[in-house]
């Protein structure tokens, strides 16, 4: 190759590096424009905070009335407690992430997502992560208030593996966030009702104010739902290194495993759902009109 060809192949190798370069700029910019809005609402929206700490923590006063009534266990209460908390972070993805393309749609901001030169699972991500801050600060004031006023007691003794057990949970749980996202705006105006739909259910499978393995004797079924849902599996592994006598329905290092499935499986078909939702824009343009 001549001296001319080298520089065209340089050049064009320098154009290349550039383009990526500026493409993942452009998206981690969307990442953090997106997660500024709920980051710096934690001081700017009361209404969050009404929403996010007064509610759970009415429904976690309510079942522990109901335990000490029945004089169960001390246990039962810091159950409860850790599930309120954790209620938290599941109304955040079913009102903030699973239906926020359809209020965006009918706020005429759609558009906008599909023509920005980004791709949508960096806009799904800055939700992610915003919401995930945001919520967080409310989970920690459930469990320190709820701990504080009733007495709970924790034996934590592999505190680092309990924040990694956390870690390993918000990730499907955000990625069911993303690829609910995709599915609400498909589904149109019966977002609004799927979200509704979907609340209570998961607060049963998902054990939130008991502990899972009371539904052991409906058999094998319970466990097969439970595993597809990651608020259930993360929160059973949770109580077990939170409560030193917790006996969960599966050990931590397979609900662990079961965990990183989840998050692998839910992202990917976050991608796949959002792929499907770009190509029905581009191709039909149906996707941003109201009444669809």
């Amino acid at each position: 190759m001549n001296r001319y060809g080298s520089l065209t192949a340089r050049t064009a190798r320098e154009a290349a590096e550039w383009s990526t370069g500026r493409v993942i700029r452009a998206n981690l910019r969307a990442v953090v424009g997106r997660a500024y809005p709920r980051v710096i609402g934690l001081t700017r929206e009361p209404s969050w905070v009404f929403f996010e700490i007064l509610l759970p923590f009415l429904a976690v006063s309510a079942f522990v009335f109901v335990y000490r009534a029945l004089e169960a266990p001390e246990e039962f209460i810091g159950f409860v407690v850790l599930g309120g908390a954790m209620t938290a972070f599941w109304l955040n993805v079913v009102w903030m992430m699973a239906a926020q393309f359809y209020w965006e749609k009918d706020q005429g901001n759609l558009e906008l997502y599909f023509t920005a030169p980004m791709h949508l699972m960096s806009i799904l991500a800055g939700m992610a992560i915003g919401g995930l801050v945001m919520t967080s600060s409310r989970a920690l004031a459930v469990i320190g208030i709820g701990s504080v006023l009733y007495g709970v007691t924790y034996q934590i003794e592999q505190p680092l593996l309990l924040a990694l057990v956390f870690l390993l949970t918000m990730i499907p749980l955000y990625g069911m966030g993303m690829l609910f996202a995709s599915l609400f705006l498909l589904w149109g105006r019966e977002a609004f009702h799927l979200a509704q739909l979907l609340q209570e259910p998961i607060y049963f499978l998902g054990g939130v104010n008991f502990p899972l393995g009371a539904l052991r004797s409906f058999g094998p079924l319970i466990g097969v739902v439970m595993s597809t849902l990651p608020l259930g599996v993360g929160l059973d592994a949770m109580r077990q290194l939170a409560f030193r006598d917790m006996t969960g329905v599966l050990p931590v290092g397979v609900e662990m495993a079961i965990l990183v499935a989840m998050g692998i499986v839910f992202i990917i078909g976050a991608r796949l759902a959002l792929g499907y939702l770009e190509h029905l824009a581009r191709k039909e343009g149906r996707l941003t009109l109201r009444w669809q």
